[in-house]
């Protein structure tokens, strides 16, 4: 079957696969930090540093499923809000900064966005001299410095 040729299910189909694989890619971004561990907590798949939480990944995206992802943005949680693809994380951690985003299997995820906010989340969790550690390349820069 030629690519015009597909039926609406086939593309759908291959649009879930590009979700997984932009979620593997966030994963293993994710995975660049210094000390940064994955790790399975109720069976979902997260990145920790030093044993703290700083990207929850959810269950790996499924063929027809959705994808997403939840970090800690202590300084741009609130325009982070104003996407249509976000709510406040459950149990109370909305109110400390945490945001969770979601995509449909029809979603474009912006994965240059998530890319910064993990950077973000991560600098909100890691200790300050792994912090101190970090190259100051734009993938990694907070959201103010990059603005300056």
């Amino acid at each position: 079957m030629t690519q015009s040729a597909k039926k609406p299910s086939d593309r759908g189909l291959a649009h879930s696969r590009s979700l997984a694989s932009v979620s593997k890619k966030l994963r293993r971004f994710a995975l660049t930090f210094p000390e940064a561990t994955e790790d399975f907590p109720w069976g979902e798949r997260v990145a920790k540093v030093r044993g703290k939480i700083f990207v929850a990944f959810g269950a790996d995206p499924i063929p027809g499923g959705p994808m997403g992802l939840t970090v800690k943005l202590p300084e741009s949680h609130e325009g982070a809000l104003d996407l249509p693809f976000t709510k406040p994380t459950g149990y109370g951690l909305g109110k400390s900064g945490w945001v969770t985003a979601t995509f449909a299997v029809q979603d474009e995820p912006p994965v240059e966005i998530l890319r910064a906010w993990i950077a973000e989340s991560y600098r909100a969790v890691a200790p300050k001299r792994l912090i101190a550690s970090l190259p100051l390349t734009s993938a990694r820069r907070p959201a103010r410095a990059r603005e300056r």
